[in-house]
């Protein structure tokens, strides 16, 4: 079923890449909207301004990946008309299915593609020279972002007060972390009340808690779970498959993992503070 899906979302959004004279490749807003199944500019133009604001709160230049263009249409009996379009870099098109119709199957398989073709395109331009602190702050943006999709997946599946949405997530980490929940792991970390778990760990922590959160949604949405227990069990099945994998490699296991002294929120405190300084290189 995997391989299926996987096969089915490169399809649909392989065949209407396009491809500068430069081997960049791209994606024409006008010919996404159809395959997203939105079938009014004016409806799809809402989901881009949302993505274009998306851009914007996350440090990038929206004219990099929205780059407006202007094109014409054969309307008939020979007739041409001028049209506003956007080429959209892979990057745009993550951030469009990010901000779309959570209710639509295919923005969900969009999410999976464009998240994990996106990712692996960093892995493979950026990843070796980013240093821990950008590691930790990249990772923790996608934890974000796939955490509101793993929410959707788990209300789909019947998790939906929120009282039971925080032992859905406890299941997770258990499963993780070999039976710590996350109160647990909180004082592991000797964290106070207010201070989030996601936020005092390590590129290799988050990166396992990412792997975890991106494979439960796509299990929950692929299996159509429908009630919370199963969808309880199914988040601690698949955390304690990473932390098996995780020991099969040989590394080290996430509680064990140390904690940095900086948190995610003082980083971005910095990271702001260097951009207001014009310093930031």
């Amino acid at each position: 079923m995997t391989n299926m899906l996987t096969q089915y979302s490169e399809n649909i959004f392989e065949r209407i890449k396009h491809l500068t004279d430069e081997g960049i490749e791209f994606w024409y807003a006008r010919e996404l909207q159809p395959v997203l199944e939105y079938t009014e500019w004016r409806n799809f133009q809402g989901v881009i301004a949302r993505a274009i604001e998306a851009c914007k709160g996350s440090g990038n230049n929206p004219s990099d990946h929205f780059v407006d263009v202007n094109k014409m249409v054969d309307i008939g009996s020979g007739a041409m008309r001028e049209i506003s379009d956007y080429q959209l870099s892979r990057y745009a098109c993550y951030l469009i299915v990010q901000n779309g119709d959570p209710r639509k199957e295919v923005i969900a398989i969009g999410q999976t593609y464009f998240a994990v073709k996106t990712r692996q395109q960093e892995l493979i331009d950026n990843y070796d020279h980013l240093s821990e602190q950008q590691k930790r702050l990249a990772i923790r943006r996608e934890m974000t972002s796939h955490n509101k999709s793993l929410a959707e997946a788990a209300q789909d599946a019947g998790v939906e007060a929120g009282f039971d949405f925080a032992i859905f997530q406890n299941r997770g980490y258990q499963g993780l972390y070999g039976g710590l929940g996350a109160k647990e792991i909180h004082a592991r970390k000797n964290l106070k009340k207010s201070q989030q778990i996601l936020d005092h760990m390590g590129s290799t922590e988050l990166a396992a808690n990412l792997f975890r959160a991106t494979q439960t949604d796509d299990k929950l949405r692929r299996e159509k779970v429908k009630d919370k227990n199963t969808a309880n069990q199914t988040h601690f099945e698949v955390g304690s498959k990473v932390r098996q994998t995780i020991k099969d490699l040989g590394g080290t296991m996430p509680e064990d993992l140390p904690t940095p002294n900086e948190s995610i929120k003082q980083l971005e405190r910095d990271h702001r503070s260097k951009l207001d300084s014009g310093k930031d290189k």
